[in-house]
């Protein structure tokens, strides 16, 4: 990641391709990971924002082929979050570079807590995230 990226705090991760890959139904987030492309390899990883969503969520599928989703805002100066390609951790993507472990935890930085992360399910090939 470039040093201007850093300072301004732009995330690497995009938006799906798709962007009606993903609905907000009842306290969850549904993924159809048919039309989510970026998710169906290891290390893929999407951010979704908007549609009235309360906070931006990180979704990544890790390197062991679990996916995961964070609340995207890291804890140490509120700037969104990138997997680390090839590796189990999740960076700020500012200048300070905090570290977490895929469970969310302080890896390394000067991050003040854990992520928040929310808990998935797959049901149908679509992937639940519960956000309440």
């Amino acid at each position: 990641m470039g040093i201007l990226k850093k300072i301004f705090g732009i995330c690497e991760t995009k938006k799906p391709e798709d962007p009606g890959c993903w609905i907000i139904s009842g306290g969850r987030v549904e993924i159809d990971l048919k039309r989510a492309g970026e998710l169906s390899r290891q290390g893929g990883a999407i951010r979704l924002e908007g549609k009235s969503l309360a906070d931006r969520i990180l979704v990544i599928r890790g390197d062991n082929g679990l996916f995961y989703a964070y609340k995207n805002k890291c804890t140490h100066m509120g700037r969104r979050i990138d997997p680390v390609s090839g590796s189990q951790y999740i960076r700020c993507c500012s200048v300070m570079g905090s570290r977490f472990g895929v469970t969310g935890e302080v890896a390394s930085g000067p991050a003040k807590g854990a992520l928040k992360i929310f808990k998935v399910k797959i049901e149908d090939n679509k992937l639940n995230i519960y956000i309440s």
